[in-house]
């Protein structure tokens, strides 16, 4: 009987042992599965905050542009003479100049952290300022219906960044 006690002493060990070996495993398993998530979780919040900061990026050098797009048709009902209306829209449009950069510096992280809906939206939003800032400049050359050509290229600036504040709004809510 000694024996058979000490085969079952043995296995019972064995048993304990194996287990406790598996669960261990599991234990591993499940915190390295759980160390992962929390590492994806981290990586997309960040993303989502980088895209979210890049949004508002755009929206405020986008809103600063579109003020300057404003004093323009300021200058034009609000300066009569045709000499000091010239020097206005040339000191704007060195503001817009100015303004452009930056502008251009967050459209550009915006597309590159996607994703691409809110990247083709800003992009577009880039694209309308720059034909605003076109059609201003030929607004100073006193080119043939300029004036309307430069409101025309306001409304669709404005259009472009509606757009794309519907979209980063869709990202953001995606996110």
């Amino acid at each position: 009987m000694g024996d058979s006690a000490l085969w079952v002493a043995a296995l019972t060990g064995g048993t304990a042992v194996f287990a406790s070996w598996v669960t261990t495993l599991g234990n591993v398993r499940a915190a390295r599965v759980q160390a992962e998530a929390s590492v994806q979780a981290q990586h997309r919040e960040r993303v989502r905050e980088l895209r979210r900061a890049g949004y508002l990026e755009v929206m405020d050098r986008a809103h600063a542009t579109g003020e300057l797009y404003r004093r323009v048709g300021d200058a034009f009902h609000q300066i009569p003479e045709p000499a000091a209306q010239l020097a206005r829209l040339e000191h704007l449009r060195s503001e817009l100049r100015e303004a452009f950069d930056p502008l251009t510096r967050s459209v550009r992280i915006v597309v590159l952290e996607g994703p691409p809906a809110t990247a083709e939206a800003a992009q577009a939003v880039l694209d309308a300022a720059r034909e605003a800032n076109r059609c201003l400049w030929r607004v100073t050359c006193d080119g043939a219906d300029a004036r309307a050509g430069f409101e025309g290229a306001q409304g669709a600036y404005l259009e472009a960044l509606g757009r794309f504040v519907d979209a980063a709004r869709a990202a953001t809510a995606a996110s």
